[in-house]
């Protein structure tokens, strides 16, 4: 699990580096692109309740690049800051949370005859976005207690990276018949997964000492 992280910074070390060493020449600093991600992500979210879900699939895409691009550029600038990372980590779930709560306003004021439904039930697509944002939160929660209390809990299948790329997918793909829901589906079950490989990391951790 821990090499699968790895390989996922890697991955995207290679298409982020020479963009943060661009970026670094302009002296915008790290913490105004955590909230340009930020930003982007809520224009994302408004465009969900509006269902224009196809551009907001890209702009959710386009706000994850720069929330991975924030953390690149405060490296290569030596700008790295423990306030920085509290508000990057911050804002991830804000932007988490609001895009949820907008696919949740979609859901409610969406008439069950739309594709979004044609092959689910109403009630159960809300309440999948409410087990999709619980699973989100636990994630982040679990590495946060864990680094709190000096353990190391960087593993997991499912991590903000790949929730942020499903969800965009879902969000592109949404004029396919459950498409969205699917996306939801597989964030909520790879979630708890994920919350649970965290969990017995932490605990094989604290055996071993």
């Amino acid at each position: 699990m821990v090499r699968l992280s790895e390989v996922r910074r890697n991955i995207a070390g290679y298409f982020i580096q020479p963009v943060a060493r661009f970026v670094a020449k302009s002296k915008v600093s790290p913490d105004a692109i955590t909230w340009l991600g930020f930003l982007l992500t809520a224009g994302a979210a408004a465009l969900i309740i509006n269902q224009y879900l196809l551009a907001a699939g890209f702009v959710m895409l386009a706000g994850g690049f720069f929330d991975i691009l924030d953390g690149a550029v405060a490296r290569y600038t030596n700008q790295v800051s423990r306030f920085g990372a509290v508000l990057d980590s911050t804002l991830d779930r804000l932007a988490e949370a609001v895009v949820l709560l907008s696919i949740l306003v979609l859901f409610l004021f969406t008439e069950e005859q739309s594709v979004l439904f044609s092959l689910f039930i109403k009630e159960w697509s809300i309440l999948l976005v409410g087990v999709a944002l619980l699973g989100s939160v636990l994630v982040s929660y679990i590495r946060a207690r864990a680094e709190a209390v000096g353990l190391e809990c960087q593993v997991g299948l499912f991590t903000r990276p790949e929730r942020v790329i499903v969800l965009a997918l879902g969000l592109l793909l949404a004029h396919i018949a459950g498409a969205l829901v699917v996306a939801l589906t597989v964030i909520a079950v790879l979630s708890f997964i994920t919350v649970g490989q965290r969990l017995l990391c932490v605990r094989q951790q604290t055996q071993a000492k």
